[in-house]
């Protein structure tokens, strides 16, 4: 099986384009080269994938026939990540968090609304008749 097809099959990437440009950047390593899309896996390869600022690492132990459920992933690959890697995902996570915290920047349209609201001048005409 084709490596960028089996990374689709397993769901390491939503579609097999995303699949096949990764490969084609050389973000996809097998027993440590640098690999095509068109390459051949066969159990027991190394296939080392760099996603989202991090590399996952699993073993091939078999090649489904085409894309899996969820549940099912783990029959045909075994994820030898270390745990260090993963860390380090948290803490890109926990980093993004401590610069901007959600909802602060620029203000919303109904947040500009509410705004001009608070600072508009009362109508003293209502109050005077």
């Amino acid at each position: 099986m084709r490596v960028d097809k089996y990374l689709w099959c397993i769901r390491y990437f939503k579609t097999r384009s995303i699949a096949t440009k990764a490969c084609k950047e050389g973000k996809v390593r097998v027993n440590g080269d640098i690999v095509k899309p068109s390459r051949e896996i066969y159990p027991t390869d190394k296939i080392t994938v760099r996603k989202n600022q991090l590399n996952y690492e699993l073993v091939v132990l078999d090649t489904p026939k085409s894309r899996l459920g969820a549940k099912l992933v783990d029959i045909y690959r075994k994820d030898v990540t270390p745990a260090e890697a993963l860390q380090k995902l948290d803490l890109l996570n926990y980093s993004k968090d401590y610069y901007r915290k959600r909802g602060t920047g620029r203000p919303t349209k109904k947040d500009r609304r509410d705004i001009d609201d608070w600072f508009e001048e009362p109508n003293d005409t209502d109050s005077e008749e």
